[in-house]
Formats: C-alpha cells, sequence, structure tokens
C-alpha cells in the first residue's frame, strides 16, 4: 500500500545508518556470481540474530514506523509521540497519554528514516538466500491502511534505485545468485480480490483454485500463469503490469489505498551438485568414456512476498458503497489469518486455516515449513492509537510461532529419464562403433596373420635351401681344406729336402773353396758350380717364399669360410627364434579375439536386459492406457444407465425415519424393479472389469466427464453396505472430500455430496466424515450454491450426520446446522425435506441423551433458530415434511430446558394441535406427554 509522499521524500536518500549491532547497512547492492559467497555484511548481520534466537525456525518480526505527515500533527496536542523507538534495544514504547506506556520487544526495530535497503537486508535477505539453499519461504507486510506495506514492499524505484522494495530486491539477488543455463526461476503474481484468487499478469483468469496435496499439504494454484524470469528488466515489466490490474482506491487515509492482498510467488529450482557431474560427464566423454552415473537431485523452493491489504475502520476511511463491500472481505479475511496466529501462538489443537483464502495461501508461512519474516508497519499519529497497538499485538503472537523448517530435494526423474536414454543411446552407438572396430581389426590380424604365415614358409623354405647349400659348401671346404693341408704338407717336405740340399750344398762349397787353391780349373768349375748352385738356392727360396704365401692365402679363406658357416649358423639360430615370436603373436591375437568375443557377448546380454527393461515399462504404461481407455467407454456407454441411488436412499429415508412408524403414501420413482435389477447388474460387471482402486484413482482425472462418471459409480457402490468398507479402506472417502472441496464445478458437487449422503447411512463412516472435516466442507458448498439438486444431496447428508448423537456438538461447531437452516431458501420441497429429516433426527438424538441422563441444557437447534422456523412454516408443508417437523417439535419438548423458548415461539400451541389433529396416535401419544408432563406447558394450555 502506498504511504504518504513525506514518507516516499523521506525515505528516498541512502545513507548508511548503524544497526543495533554496530555493522553497517552500504548503500549500495552488489552484483555476484552463484558460486561467490554471500555479503560479509549481510552474513554478520544473519550471524548477529541467530545468537539473539538460536530458534531458526520462529517467525521473525520486524515494526517499521512511517514518518509524519501533515494530517497527523494537529491530532498531536497532550503529547509529542504516540510511539516512542528504542532502535538499538530492538524495543519500542506504545503511549495511551502521558503516564501511560507499554514497552514491545521486536527482533528489528526501524525508525522513519530507515533506508529500503536496510530493511531488505535485516528483514527479507535472510529469507531470499535459504532460498537459494532450498527452503520455502515468505516475507509479509502487515498493519493499518496507509502506513506504508506497498512501499515497503512493492515499490519499482524506476527513477530511484535506493527506493526499491523487497519484491525487486528479492528477485535481484535471486537472479544474481542462479545460473541461467542450469537454474530456473519463475513468478506468479496474484492477488486476492473480494475471496476470489485472480491473476494480475493475466486479468482473465479469475476464481483460481487452492489445491492442496493430500499428502504433503502443500499449496498449488493450478491456471495461475507462471512466467520464467530472464533478468531483472523483465521481472520490473512483469511487476508493472501486476501493479496496473491491482484494484486501488482514494479513501480518507490513503489517496492510494491496495484494496486486494497481492502475493508475488517466486519458483527457484536449483540442481544439486549438477555442475560438477555435467563437467565430469563431459570429461569423461572428451576421453571416450561413458559418462559416469550420479542420481540427480533438485531443489525445489518457493518463496511468497505478501502485501497485505490495509486493515482499516469504516468510519475513519469513509468507505461506502462497493468500497465498503471491499473492505468487509478485507477485514474479514485479516480477522481470519489474526484468529490462525492466535491459535498458533497458543498451540491450541484446532487452528481455523479454512476460514479464509489468503489463510489457506499461508498455511506453510506459520505453523509449516517455511521460513518466515513478518514486517509490520504503524503511524505516530495518536489518533490511530487503537489501530496501532492491534498491529503490535498481531506482531507480537506472531512472534511466538515456531516453524518446522525443511529441506526440499527430490530426485529429477526427467533428467534420470533423459540420462539413461542417453546413456543407452552411448552403448549402443559405442556397441557398434566398438562392433566395427574389433571387425576391422580382426580383418587386419587375419590379413597381417595370413602374410605371416605366408612369409614364415618362405623363410622356412630359403631357410631349408639356404642350409643344404651351406652343408654342401661346407663338405667342399672341408675337401678342399683337406687337399690344401696335403699339399701344403708335400710342400713343406720338398722345403726340407731343398733345406738339407741347401746345407750339403753350403757344405761342400766350404770344402771347395777349402781346395780352391789346389787348382783354378778346379776353381773355375766350382765357381760355375758354386754360381749355378746359388742361383739354383735363390729360385727355391723364391719358390718356398710363394708356397708360404699360397699357405697363407689359403689359411685365410679357410678363417673366411668358418666365419661365413659361423654366420650362417646364427642365421639359422635367428629364423628359428623368429619362428617361434610368430608363434606367440598368433596365440596372443587369438586370446584377444577371444576376450573382444567375450566382451562383445556381455555387451549384447546388458543391451538386451535394457530393451527388457524398457519393453516392460512401456508395456505397463500401454496397459495403464488401455485400462483408463476402457474404463472411460464402459462408463460412457452406461451413463445413461447409471443413475445413483441417492434419491431413492434419501426417500426412502424420509419415509422410515425413526417414530414414524410405516411407510409414507409417496409416489415411488417409475423405475421397476428389472431396471433397478440391471443397474445393480451393470455396476458389478463395470466393479469386476476395472477394479474399485482404478474407479477411485479416476476422481483424480483431468478429465471433467471421467471424474463424474467415477463418482456416479462410487455413489452407486455406496449404496450397499457391503461395498462401504471398501470403498472408506480403498481412500475413497478421502478422494470424494478432496474433489468437493478442490472441484469448483456444480455437477461435481452435486454428485460427490450424494456419494457422502450414501456413506453417512453407516456410523463408522459418519465419525470419519466428521473428523476430516466434511461437514465443514458440505456447509461451504451449501453456502455457495442455489442450484435445488446440489442442495438436495448436501442436506441429506447433512441430515444422516444428524442422527449420530455423539457428533452433534461438533456438527453445530462446524456449521452444519446453519447451513441446513440455510438451505430453506432454494423453497424446493424435496431440499425442506431432508431439512425436516435432519431436524427430526437430531432432535430424537437429543432426547435419548436427556432420557439416558448424559445430556442436559437447551437443545443446540434453538441457538440457531430452528425452533422458531419449525412453529411458523409448520402448517405450510406437505404432509411428509410436516410429519418430520412435528415428530422434531415433540421430542425438543421432551426437554425441561427447552420450556421457555417453546413458551415464547408459540410451540405449545403446536403441540396442542398435534396432540388433537395428528394422524398418527403414536405421535398424539407423545405430544400429550410433553404438554402433561411440563409444568410451564401446563400453564399456558389453562390460559388458553
Amino acid at each position: 500500500m502506498a504511504s504518504t509522499n513525506h514518507h516516499r521524500s523521506s525515505l528516498r536518500s541512502e545513507r548508511q545508518i548503524p544497526t543495533a549491532r554496530g555493522s553497517v547497512a552500504n548503500a549500495s547492492i552488489r552484483t555476484k556470481p552463484a558460486s561467490t559467497k554471500r555479503s560479509v555484511a549481510a552474513g554478520s548481520l544473519r550471524a548477529s540474530i541467530d545468537d539473539q534466537n538460536a530458534d531458526s525456525g520462529r517467525v521473525r518480526v520486524a515494526v517499521r514506523l512511517r514518518p509524519k505527515n501533515a494530517e497527523d500533527f494537529p491530532f498531536d496536542a497532550d503529547f509529542t509521540d504516540c510511539v516512542e523507538l528504542q532502535p538499538e534495544l530492538n524495543r519500542l514504547k506504545l503511549r495511551k497519554n502521558n503516564w501511560s506506556s507499554e514497552s514491545y520487544k521486536f527482533d528489528e526495530v526501524f525508525t522513519e528514516s530507515a533506508s529500503q535497503r536496510r530493511v531488505y537486508e535485516a528483514v527479507a535477505k535472510p529469507v531470499v538466500e535459504s532460498i537459494l539453499d532450498g527452503y520455502n519461504g515468505t516475507v509479509m507486510v502487515y498493519g493499518q491502511t496507509g502506513t506504508g506495506k506497498t512501499y515497503t514492499v512493492g515499490r519499482l524505484g524506476k527513477d530511484d534505485p535506493s527506493e526499491r522494495g523487497i519484491m525487486v530486491r528479492a528477485l535481484e539477488d535471486t537472479i544474481a545468485n542462479t545460473n541461467s543455463n542450469l537454474d530456473f526461476v519463475a513468478v506468479s503474481y496474484l492477488q486476492l480480490y473480494l475471496e476470489s484468487i485472480q491473476d494480475l499478469l493475466a486479468p482473465e483468469k479469475t476464481n483460481i483454485p487452492i489445491v492442496e496435496d493430500p499428502k504433503t499439504g502443500e499449496v498449488s494454484l493450478p491456471g495461475a500463469t507462471l512466467v520464467e524470469i530472464q533478468d531483472l528488466d523483465h521481472f520490473l515489466e512483469l511487476l508493472q503490469i501486476g501493479e496496473a490490474n491491482r484494484h486501488a482506491a482514494n479513501t480518507k487515509l490513503n489517496t492510494e489505498s491496495s484494496r486486494s492482498h497481492a502475493i508475488l510467488v517466486v519458483h527457484v529450482r536449483r540442481s544439486k551438485r549438477k555442475e560438477d557431474n555435467d563437467a565430469s560427464s563431459l570429461a569423461s566423454s572428451s576421453n571416450g568414456d561413458l559418462p559416469s552415473f550420479h542420481m540427480p537431485i533438485v531443489q525445489k523452493s518457493k518463496l511468497l512476498i505478501v502485501d497485505l491489504a490495509g486493515s482499516e475502520r469504516i468510519d475513519k476511511s469513509g468507505s461506502e458503497g462497493h468500497m465498503l463491500e471491499e473492505a468487509k472481505f478485507i477485514n474479514l479475511s485479516l480477522t481470519s489469518l489474526g484468529k490462525c496466529i492466535n491459535a498458533l501462538a497458543e498451540n491450541s489443537p484446532h487452528i481455523p486455516i479454512r476460514d479464509s483464502k489468503l489463510t489457506r495461501l499461508l498455511r506453510d508461512s506459520f505453523g509449516g515449513t517455511a521460513r518466515t519474516s513478518l514486517i509490520v508497519t504503524i503511524g505516530p499519529s495518536a489518533r490511530h492509537y487503537s489501530e496501532t497497538a492491534s498491529t503490535i499485538m498481531f506482531g507480537q503472537r506472531a512472534m511466538k510461532i515456531v516453524n518446522a523448517i525443511k529441506l526440499k530435494e527430490e530426485v529429477d526423474y526427467e533428467s534420470l529419464c533423459r540420462r539413461l536414454e542417453y546413456q543407452i543411446d552411448y552403448l549402443t552407438s559405442d556397441m557398434d562403433r566398438q562392433q566395427k572396430l574389433r571387425d576391422t581389426e580382426k580383418e587386419q590380424m587375419e590379413k597381417k596373420l595370413k602374410v605371416y604365415e605366408a612369409s614364415l614358409a618362405d623363410a622356412e623354405k630359403e631357410l631349408v635351401v639356404k642350409s643344404e647349400h651351406f652343408e654342401k659348401e661346407n663338405i667342399h671346404l672341408e675337401l678342399k681344406i683337406k687337399s690344401l693341408l696335403e699339399e701344403l704338407n708335400t710342400q713343406k717336405g720338398e722345403n726340407n729336402h731343398l733345406f738339407e740340399e741347401v746345407v750339403h750344398l753350403e757344405t761342400c762349397l766350404k770344402q771347395s773353396k777349402q781346395h780352391q787353391l789346389e787348382s783354378s780349373t778346379y776353381q773355375k768349375v766350382l765357381a760355375d758350380t758354386t754360381q749355378m748352385y746359388e742361383k739354383k738356392i735363390a729360385e727355391l727360396l723364391k719358390h718356398l717364399e710363394d708356397k708360404n704365401s699360397h699357405c697363407a692365402t689359403l689359411e685365410a679363406q679357410m678363417a673366411e669360410m668358418q666365419q661365413q658357416l659361423d654366420d650362417n649358423q646364427k642365421l639359422l639360430q635367428e629364423m628359428s627364434k623368429l619362428n617361434k615370436e610368430a608363434a606367440s603373436k598368433v596365440q596372443s591375437l587369438e586370446a584377444e579375439n577371444n576376450e573382444i568375443l567375450l566382451g562383445k557377448e556381455s555387451l549384447n546380454k546388458e543391451l538386451k536386459s535394457l530393451q527388457e527393461k524398457l519393453l516392460y515399462e512401456e508395456m505397463q504404461r500401454q496397459t495403464l492406457e488401455v485400462d483408463i481407455v476402457k474404463l472411460k467407454n464402459v462408463l460412457n456407454n452406461h451413463s445413461t444407465e447409471l443413475e445413483y441411488k441417492t434419491s431413492h436412499q434419501m426417500d426412502s429415508a424420509i419415509r422410515s425415519t425413526s417414530g414414524l412408524g410405516g411407510a409414507l403414501n409417496i409416489p415411488k420413482p417409475n423405475k421397476s424393479r428389472e431396471t433397478m435389477s440391471t443397474q445393480r447388474d451393470t455396476i458389478s460387471k463395470i466393479f469386476e472389469e476395472v477394479g474399485l482402486s482404478n474407479i477411485i484413482g479416476l476422481l483424480k482425472s483431468g478429465d471433467l466427464d471421467v471424474q463424474i462418471h467415477a463418482v456416479k459409480m462410487v455413489a452407486n457402490l455406496a449404496a450397499e453396505d457391503i461395498n462401504q468398507e471398501k470403498i472408506v479402506e480403498e481412500g475413497g472417502l478421502d478422494a470424494l472430500l478432496t474433489l468437493l472441496e478442490s472441484s469448483e464445478n456444480t455437477s461435481i458437487h452435486r454428485v460427490t455430496a450424494g456419494a457422502i449422503a450414501n456413506l453417512a447411512m453407516n456410523g463408522l463412516n459418519q465419525d470419519l466424515i466428521m473428523s476430516k472435516g466434511g461437514a465443514r466442507l458440505l456447509a461451504n458448498i451449501a453456502s455457495g450454491t442455489d442450484d435445488p439438486q446440489t442442495l438436495r444431496m448436501v442436506a441429506g447428508a447433512i441430515a444422516n450426520l444428524c442422527g449420530n448423537e455423539k457428533l452433534q456438538v461438533m456438527l453445530k461447531e462446524d456449521g452444519g446446522i446453519k447451513a441446513l437452516l440455510g438451505m430453506v431458501r432454494s423453497g424446493n420441497n424435496d431440499v425442506i425435506a431432508q431439512i425436516a429429516r435432519g431436524m427430526a433426527n437430531f432432535a430424537k438424538c437429543e432426547s435419548r441423551g436427556i432420557k439416558q441422563g448424559y445430556k442436559r441444557g437447551r437443545s443446540l437447534l434453538i441457538d440457531d433458530g430452528a425452533l422458531n422456523w419449525m412453529v411458523s412454516k409448520l402448517t405450510t408443508f406437505s404432509a411428509p415434511i410436516r410429519r418430520h417437523i412435528e415428530l422434531a417439535l415433540c421430542h425438543l419438548a421432551q426437554n425441561e430446558d427447552n420450556a421457555r423458548e417453546f413458551v415464547s415461539s408459540g410451540g405449545v400451541k403446536e403441540l396442542v394441535r398435534i396432540s388433537q389433529e395428528s394422524s398418527r396416535e403414536d405421535m398424539r401419544n407423545l405430544a400429550r406427554k410433553a404438554l402433561n408432563s411440563n409444568p410451564a406447558f401446563l400453564a399456558v394450555t389453562r390460559s388458553v
């Protein structure tokens, strides 16, 4: 709600203001990525708050004072200020006069000069941080009209960012701390106007239903527009559109008074450790390995930012006409919220959550699982002392509420399914790729093996040929060496012989030289002979040298041949080693091929298992779809034959209630026994084909026709006593009550009330219906419709509940009796007949309790005006209705505590008439007994 101009101007300037704990609120907002930590100032502030109160689940309440405006000054004649703030102690004093004041302590106290940024960081930012960690949260502002609620929460700050309210700052922090590629942030913007939920982003959507999950209790709004936020500018555009569609008016207290409650719902969905998982998956994929499998976990959280319409007094606001009607609904919803806060603060066993749509929307914020912060706004003027005191007490009571903060994590089945599909595709493609690689490698190995085998065969052949050649050469060389050795020995012998001859010649030469002197002739001959022998000796020496050289050459050739022989032997050894290596490699290739075949077989088995699993799941899904289609077709084919028997049961109850005796002469429906038997056979056939659990499951179907037919089926089954226990055990009663509460369709209301009426014929079921709030739901349906058939079913169900004496007090507290009387407005005889039957059942049970001594006091029917209605309208109804009313009057007359009301309403005269004119003798006797046993009645009859 917008505040005054003075308020806006005073809050326009942002400055550093010391907080109660010595910290300083910074004047600018720092945007940081999701991986960074929160700001140090906000972290220290949260730590300080948690140090003051270790219970982080308690509702945290702050109070903000609006600056004075021109209208406040003339009313401050007696004392200076109505409110005195002590922000350093988180306290405020409320002064009633100069000598009387009361002190109150809050979690935060903001003066009129507190900046928008400081209010956000102290109150809303811890809630926003918890939202980012996976917890639900609520930030709500409450106070009198004109105290600056809308300024605190919904200020856009287009011209001056320092004036931005909590909504804009909360989304700014949320967007800055989330990853647009991995996380999801979306908003819905709604208003509660005249007890009807309307979509501010799509004004054509009105009367949006509230649906509660029966298992988790989570509240949802199906049909509300949900817009994913791209950036802060996008959110500001949406917020501007919503504010333009919100109802506002000019009152004496505020020129722009909001006439509706505004609710901004922020949905945040974050993947837990998703970045790490994706990084590891990408790394493994880049390496060619199968991505690692992690169970995907998502954190879903919801933030409610609620701008409540201001409470106001009509004499001060000057509302009239349509604005007066708006003020009534605003005050009514705020009163319901106050009752819930009081009940939670006092630990009451009953919390009236369902009294208002506002309290139903906020059921998780107070006493639920959300982290909640509340800002109460007040004004300084003494003329609004009572409103200021009421607002402060509201905040004080809210501080006593402790919520059970819970982290909401769940498996991301969609992501898991996509990952499994990706892994199956990856495994399939990888298996095909591996198979192709193995086939290619196998072909290459086979080709290499053939080449190696061919080369090995050629090498073996060449080795054999070379071995034979080397053996022949060895034999030839050995023979040649042997001949050379023989020749060498021969040459040695010749050399020795020549050496001997040389020695002999030298000896002869010496002898000849001795006889040289003997004769010259002899000397000449000797010289010639000596010269000849020297020449011959030189030739022999040369020949000897040649022989020695030839021997050396032969020895070198022999050594070379021996080396060649050794080389051939080494080559043979290498060929043998190569042959062994080739055989070993062939064996290793065969082993590797066997391993590849085993791996292929294992992958084929794994793929076959996955395919069988997927096929089984697909068959299950198809079976369920076939069952649903089959049930829908059977229901559509027999819908004309299946008129449920609720009306027949109610007519029978009207004809045969306690105290009336035999059946009344009321025409029965034109249905033969054969037709009824055919219907029962049809119902039994459908029941056997489909099954009770599947029929009850269709009550949650999104198809309206299927829901209606399913309720009709349950109603017909409930008409038989043997089926009622099974219906309750399978959750049929819970499903009917949930459907009655969540649906807005008249046909659903009619057939569901009929089914509950059939179940209410059983005493055990009556206890269950009452304990689950069935009477309150029926009363709400009765107050919201004028359809005679729906009212008849509702009245019949309540009439059956009236017959249980243990539930009468609870039935009255839940508004059942009041709703039963309220349905008289329809004027329909069938509806009034059920109302009369319910009054008779109720009165008879009370009379029985009085006789047995466990009930005392005036009848509960008298408090709601039932006695006056029965006395004034008795003679205007038909005979069947009149008999039920007569029975109710006779039983009420048995209670002496009702005598005073009987006398004042004229009921004694009707008792006299019944005792004389009733067509039934037992009724006349019952009336006479009441007249004769009560002195007050006797005094009236004597005076007539």
